[in-house]
């Protein structure tokens, strides 16, 4: 192993398509982006090998959740293991490549666990391209506590997709989300916590009050959101650790929601209502000095920073519907971006930077699309009753969002989707789910 990492202690995008094609004559295996869709790359991932008795509970679990956070990508294909003509036993054995070009497996994914002298789980991997045979840059190494077993793995599988992408991977992250049980027109609403994948959920609030759209921290260690423990709404901070809260401080008399995180983790914007116009404010979370971005007569909301914190995009009425914004993050003239049939709502900036998500209601129907930053390209992704609410992946490369059912008896989930348009899945959550924020890489 020529290159280690260890993970921290577990207490608790591009074009329109990604194209996984066959392996270059003279070049390494790599999926390659295009504007054709053909069959995802085949891959092979055994039982990662035990070293210890100690480790035997782990091994096929850790190997399990790398295939599932691959496979759910939409690009790649997992080989089933009884088609597997070689064993990995060892993980220091040369491989067989020949065994696995016979099923056409195009990568390959060994690993090991181990438990050391302190109790910690170690887990170390490497990538092969079969067809080359050699391996994808270097092995690598995780070391855990053993709750933290599911994290290890998305690291793993967080590297493979990357030395196969060139993306970086977001299967070591999490999402916030609000939590809802109970009728359409009684719904209780309490903040939750996840993985990205729906595992290891943790409630962060109580449902005695209501509570709408967390949204996380540059760094995942806090979340705004919005509550109604006062009686009106309110912004809160949440740090994550401890589940402690409080509420940034407001005028007497003024309602204030739909709050962001700059990029600097410092300031946030956010919407203040008085009487009948809603504007946009920044606050300095630590000072509580406050500036007013906007002041046009009419409601403006939703702002998102742009990933380098220069440029905000908003929703207004300004124009007499509900269309998409873009200004400085300082305030000034804002250019309006959205000029297609319908309304646009929710915008949130890639992280790239080179894509604006957003809902779009026309026709009776919502949607989820993207557009480019200027309005060109407009790109719209799902269709349904109600899809609302887009945040991005890590890497920018996928959207999760709410969608709702019709009817008195409609309920709400969570949905991702490729920013093609490929791979629609749901999420899976015990309850209700609505108003995800996808945090960063942890």
């Amino acid at each position: 192993m020529r290159q280690f990492l260890t993970c921290v202690t577990v207490a608790a995008a591009m074009a329109l398509l990604a194209v996984p094609v066959a392996m270059a004559q003279n070049g390494p295996l790599r999926i390659t982006i295009t504007e054709g869709v053909i069959e995802p790359i085949p891959y092979a991932v055994p039982s990662f090998v035990a070293e210890s008795a100690a480790a035997q509970s782990y091994a096929d679990q850790l190997s399990r959740v790398v295939a599932e956070d691959l496979t759910g990508t939409g690009l790649f294909r997992e080989i089933p293991r009884d088609a597997h003509i070689s064993n990995i036993t060892s993980f220091q054995s040369p491989v067989q490549f020949p065994d696995w070009k016979a099923i056409n497996a195009q990568a390959l994914i060994t690993g090991a666990v181990d438990v050391n002298g302190s109790g910690q789980l170690v887990v170390k991997f490497r990538v092969y391209d079969v067809f080359a045979g050699t391996e994808l840059g270097d092995g690598m190494q995780f070391a855990g506590t053993a709750d933290g077993v599911r994290r290890m793995a998305h690291k793993v599988a967080d590297q493979v997709y990357a030395r196969i992408t060139g993306e970086s991977g977001y299967f070591d992250s999490r999402v916030v989300f609000v939590s809802e049980t109970g009728p359409k027109d009684q719904r209780a609403k309490r903040l939750a916590i996840m993985d990205y994948d729906g595992s290891n959920l943790q409630y962060l609030t109580d449902s005695r009050s209501i509570v709408l759209a967390p949204r996380f921290s540059p760094t995942g260690d806090r979340v705004l959101y919005t509550s109604y423990e006062t009686g009106e709404p309110r912004v809160h901070v949440l740090n994550v650790g401890d589940v402690q809260s409080r509420i940034l401080p407001t005028q007497p008399g003024m309602m204030s929601f739909a709050p962001r995180f700059a990029p600097d983790g410092r300031n946030v914007v956010y919407s203040v209502t008085q009487g009948a116009n809603t504007d946009i404010f920044r606050m300095d979370i630590g000072s509580g000095a406050t500036s007013q971005l906007t002041t046009a007569p009419s409601i403006e909301t939703g702002p998102s920073y742009s990933p380098d914190g220069s440029r905000l995009v908003f929703e207004s009425d300004r124009s007499g519907t509900q269309q998409l914004y873009v200004m400085s993050a300082n305030g000034g003239e804002p250019q309006r971006i959205s000029f297609g049939a319908g309304r646009y709502g929710t915008p949130v900036w890639s992280p790239r930077g080179d894509l604006i998500a957003f809902t779009k209601q026309n026709a009776g129907r919502f949607h989820i699309g993207v557009m480019r930053v200027d309005g060109s390209e407009e790109r719209l992704l799902t269709a349904s009753f109600l899809d609302e609410g887009p945040t991005w992946a890590a890497n920018g490369r996928v959207l999760m969002f709410m969608r709702e059912t019709q009817g008195a008896q409609g309920a709400s989930s969570l949905y991702s989707v490729d920013i093609s348009g490929r791979n629609l899945k749901r999420v899976p959550t015990p309850q209700g789910a609505s108003d995800p924020s996808w945090g960063p890489l942890q």
